[in-house]
Parts: structure tokens; C-alpha cells; sequence
């Protein structure tokens, strides 16, 4: 096991999510997809970040779409629910692609969807299988930017569309640890939207459009942080399941490092060239 697989791993993430359900009331048999979004959106701004990206994609009926880090795959839940899309998931945590299998069987979506263990720099995908790729926070884990972008676009059909949503540097000074990403230094990967840019093009993706959510991040955490305070602590299903017992920590050292102008999740949209 790599060391960032050992990083997301949690041992009984498939047991918490049912505790979780259980305190709402609901059971594998039935649950539903917004059910879940609260757990298996794994990233800054969760199912309203992700409807915004997938908006950029421009989605239809029966295209063939790739989640490139897929986590619990409630993003791809999410396209295949209200897009009708085939998604297929490749993640490096295996508990992750096992988890996304079970939900998807929960949410009766698994004819839509399928989940892969591996590697993102070397997928099991034929040449040009995909019209639509998108990735929401993994770049973060990967230092060969190059070689990612050069592995999606190789699976992506020429004039298919990637969305990359992630947490970019933005500004100089230290980062903060741990993050949602990292627990140390030492398997964060934090680039810069112009070496993203540089790699995309290199890659043969042409840059469509670019944006950074910081004060969209920045909302967001304002409007979580208030609701827990509200409510006395964290619901019953939320990332805190996935993160562990220091997920307070993580976010507030992510929440500090965007305030202070360090990192900010950013958005790149790409056409593969044909």
C-alpha cells in the first residue's frame, strides 16, 4: 500500500456510513443519492461545486465519462443520476473503489457505473474511450502533473472535454498541516495554475477556461462552520466519516491556508485537440 492509499485508508468507512444513515433513519434499502452527499463529496463546496463543473462539461444521455480519482464516487453518482452518463471510476485507495461500489449498489445506480483500483498514470482504458473526463481534488496527490494529463489525455477521444477541480498554490508561504490531502508534507503535491496550464497543453488539452473559487471556499467553510455550531457538533453523516478523528484540524488548517491567499480550489476546463 502506497503511502497516500495508507493516508485516505479508514478500515470500516462502509460500517460509519451505515451507522451514519442510521441516525437519519435510513438504510441501505433506501437511501437515495442526496442521501449521501454530505459523505461522498470529498471536496471544497461538495454536490454544489460538483453540479457547478459538471455544468461545464455539457452533458448528455449515454456519453461515456471518466471520474479520475473517484473517491466514494458521489460525484459520478451524481452524473449518472441526473445526466443519464456512463461513468467509469479509477482510485488508488481500494477501500475507496469498494466503498463506491456498495453506494452505488445502495442507490441501485451500478448498471451506470463502474469503479476501478489503480493508478491515474497508468489506467487500464483504451485509446480514446472517453468523451468527457473530470477530476475533483487529486491533482493534489500527484507530482507528475506531465504524465497525468498525458494518461487522460490519451483515453479521452479527440475533441472530448477534462474539468480539473483542484486545490492549487496561489500565493506564497508555508503551508499548514494536515490537510485534507496530506497529513505532512511529504505526499502533498500542490502546484500552481500555471504549471497545471503548462501540463495540460504539453498534454495536447487546449485551455478553454479558468476559474478560482476562493471566496467561493472561503463561503462555503463560513456557512459549514456555522451549521455545526448550531447544531452543537457535526451531523451524522458528513467528511468528518472520512477524514477521522483530526478532520476539525484538517479543515481548519485548509480553511487558514485559502484565507490567507496560499492555496484556493481553482477550476480548468480543457478540450483534447483533434
Amino acid at each position: 500500500m502506497s503511502t497516500v492509499e495508507r493516508h485516505y485508508t479508514h478500515g470500516r468507512l462502509i460500517r460509519a456510513i451505515t451507522d451514519g444513515l442510521a441516525a437519519l433513519g435510513k438504510t441501505p434499502e433506501t437511501v437515495v443519492v442526496d442521501d449521501l452527499s454530505p459523505v461522498d463529496e470529498f471536496h471544497i463546496g461538495g454536490r454544489t461545486a460538483t453540479d457547478d463543473l459538471m455544468k461545464q462539461l455539457h452533458l448528455a444521455h449515454d456519453l461515456r465519462v471518466l471520474d479520475v480519482g473517484s473517491g466514494l464516487g458521489g460525484a459520478a453518482r451524481f452524473v449518472a443520476s441526473r445526466y443519464g452518463c456512463r461513468v467509469t471510476g479509477i482510485d488508488l485507495t481500494e477501500e475507496y473503489v469498494e466503498t463506491a461500489r456498495a453506494l452505488s449498489r445502495w442507490t441501485k445506480l451500478d448498471a451506470l457505473l463502474s469503479f476501478h483500483h489503480g493508478s491515474a498514470l497508468e489506467m487500464p482504458f483504451r485509446d480514446g474511450e472517453f468523451d468527457r473526463a473530470y477530476m475533483l481534488h487529486v491533482g493534489m496527490n500527484i507530482p507528475d502533473k506531465a504524465a497525468l494529463f498525458s494518461e487522460v489525455a490519451r483515453v479521452l477521444r479527440p475533441g472530448g472535454t477534462l474539468a480539473v477541480y483542484d486545490v492549487m498554490r496561489v500565493g506564497d508561504g508555508a503551508l499548514a498541516f494536515p490537510v485534507p490531502w496530506a497529513a505532512t508534507p511529504d505526499i502533498s503535491a500542490l502546484a500552481t495554475p500555471d504549471a497545471y496550464k503548462a501540463a495540460l497543453r504539453n498534454s495536447e488539452l487546449e485551455i478553454v477556461s479558468e476559474r478560482n473559487r476562493r471566496d467561493f471556499a472561503i463561503e462555503f467553510f463560513r456557512t459549514l462552520r456555522a451549521r455545526m455550531a448550531e447544531a452543537g457538533g457535526p451531523p451524522p453523516l458528513g467528511l468528518h466519516l472520512v477524514m477521522g478523528a483530526d478532520s476539525r484540524l484538517k479543515i481548519g488548517n485548509m480553511m487558514a491556508n485559502i484565507e490567507l491567499g496560499v492555496i484556493a480550489p481553482v477550476e480548468l476546463i480543457a478540450r483534447r485537440s483533434s
